[in-house]
Parts: structure tokens; C-alpha cells; sequence
């Protein structure tokens, strides 16, 4: 059997593919590494066992990814797995583990074992350029306040700040005004002492990008958004040779809008799917 899960800060999708290649899907919290109690991790991993392995039969493999996983030199558990990695190795101790970035996992879910560029546009945004083996190369993404140009939070924060400024024309600015909370000070609350600032931010994309059709102002900014992604970080891979595969709810949702920008710049998309999961387990059982 073979066990692979993806991690997000919400949910954590998690497929279990046995010996006569039938598959399990399971759904938890997600899991965190980096700042969640060791109990909490293993209170997770604990009510996902029994409901992917079923039958008990022996896992060979696990295979985990979650954003900021980062495989330290000469080693292979990322420091901040550590607890993770006890907690499986109680269920599966002879289980060979891997964990890998949220990336690469987009990488392997849209490019397979071939060579291609992959983009994630969810709430954030990363890409890189993969041979079919590992990430050769990655623009960095640095985060929601630097980048993630292409992101749902990028155009939820390009779209506040002209709303503080006065800069949203009517009607669209009293509707917003109507439909969400946004005063001056709730704003700057939640955007630099909120816990979450980048989710809070990507929370209005939807609203915004259901305006798209309707107005040139809301078709402006949408575009520009695309438009930063493609030149600052797409346009920096061999576009002219490789498709572009989309990872992402951000992008599948708006993938047609997303698509006509990229032909400008003579870009192929590829594999568009909003979450990267079922391909990661084409990839593992063709391997």
C-alpha cells in the first residue's frame, strides 16, 4: 500500500492506494508543522489510519507534502516534520517516508514524470521549472506583501487599497462597502495584526472576480494580476518550449480569464486542476 497526502493550513487530503489498486480518499484538519503541538499532529494522523488502511495491510510507502517542507542537506526529514515523522512511524514503522514541498508536489500533479513549467495560483503563488525528476528552477514567490502576483491575496490587496483610497468606482465601491466589513480601521487591523492576513485578503477575490464581466475596472486590475505573474515570474522559464500547468482554486476558477492573458505572451497551459492530489497518485502508482 502506498499512503499520500497533501497538507494545507486548512484540510489535508489523503489517499491511500492498496495492493489490487483501489483507492481511499480521507479528508482531516490540516496539519502545520512548523507550529503545532506534537499531540495535535498525532491526534491527526491517528483518525486518518484506520480509515485508510482498513485491512491493516503494510504500507511501503508515504509520501507527504505540505508548504515549507524543505529537505535539509545529507538528510531527509525537514526539522519541523520531526514529530510528524514519529507519529507515522507508529502506525508504519517500515514505511519509507518522503516529504516534499507544496511545489513539488504541484510540479509532479501537473507535469507527471515529463518536463514542464508548473504555477500554483491558489491564495498565494509559486512556480518553478521541473524535468520530470526535481525542481530545477524557482523564481521565488516572497510572500503575500513582496509577490504572489497572481494569487487570490495579491488581488484582494490590490483592490483594498484602491478601495481606502477612493479609487473603486461606483457601484462596485458601495457594494463592497454593502457585502463586507471594510472600514479604514478593520482593514488595517486585520491586514497588519491579524493572524491571517493573506487568507483574510484572498477571502475577497471571489466577489471581486465575479465582476470581471461586468467591469472594466474589476477586468483592469484581474489582468494586471495575471499579467504581473506572467512577467515577473512565468516569462522568466522557457515559455516558448513548455506548457504551463495551473495548481490552484484561484486559478482553476479563472482559468479561461487566465488563459486569454497568457496567450499574449504566447503561453500553452497545460494541466489546470484546483487541487493537486489526484495527480500526485497517477504519479506514484505509473512510478
Amino acid at each position: 500500500m502506498i499512503i499520500i497526502a497533501e497538507s494545507g493550513a486548512t484540510k489535508t487530503d489523503w489517499r491511500s492506494v492498496a495492493s489490487d489498486g483501489s483507492v481511499i480518499s480521507v479528508r482531516t484538519a490540516g496539519i502545520n508543522v512548523a507550529t503545532m503541538p506534537a499531540e495535535v499532529v498525532r491526534a491527526i494522523v491517528d483518525e486518518s489510519v484506520p480509515q485508510l488502511n482498513p485491512k491493516g495491510e503494510r504500507v511501503s510507502e508515504i509520501h507527504f507534502y505540505a508548504a515549507g517542507l524543505i529537505i535539509p542537506e545529507g538528510g531527509t526529514i525537514p526539522p519541523a516534520a520531526r514529530g510528524l515523522d514519529a507519529a507515522l512511524k507508529l502506525h508504519f514503522p517500515q514505511a519509507e517516508t518522503e516529504y516534499a514541498s507544496d511545489l513539488l508536489d504541484a510540479a509532479r500533479s501537473v507535469c507527471g514524470h515529463g518536463s514542464g513549467i508548473a504555477a500554483i495560483m491558489g491564495t498565494g503563488s509559486n512556480s518553478c521549472f521541473y524535468d520530470g525528476e526535481k525542481i530545477v528552477s524557482n523564481v521565488r514567490s516572497a510572500g503575500f506583501i513582496l509577490g504572489d502576483e497572481g494569487g487570490g491575496a495579491c488581488l484582494g490587496k490590490m483592490f483594498v487599497a484602491d478601495f481606502l483610497k477612493g479609487l473603486v468606482p461606483e457601484p462596485v465601491s458601495t457594494d463592497f462597502a454593502n457585502e463586507f466589513k471594510v472600514d479604514y480601521p478593520t482593514v488595517v487591523q486585520n491586514v497588519y495584526k491579524g493572524e491571517a492576513p493573506s487568507r483574510y485578503l484572498g477571502e475577497f477575490a471571489p466577489w471581486i472576480m465575479a465582476r470581471y464581466d461586468s467591469c472594466g475596472y474589476v477586468r483592469e486590475i484581474a489582468d494586471r494580476n495575471f499579467r504581473n505573474f506572467i512577467e515577473r515570474c512565468l516569462c522568466r522559464y522557457d515559455i516558448k518550449n513548455y506548457p504551463v500547468g495551473v495548481v490552484g482554486g484561484f486559478g482553476f476558477a479563472n482559468r479561461e480569464r487566465f488563459a486569454g492573458v497568457a496567450a499574449e505572451y504566447g503561453i500553452r497551459l497545460g494541466t489546470v486542476v484546483p487541487s493537486p492530489i489526484e495527480g500526485l497518485v497517477k504519479y506514484h502508482t505509473e512510478k
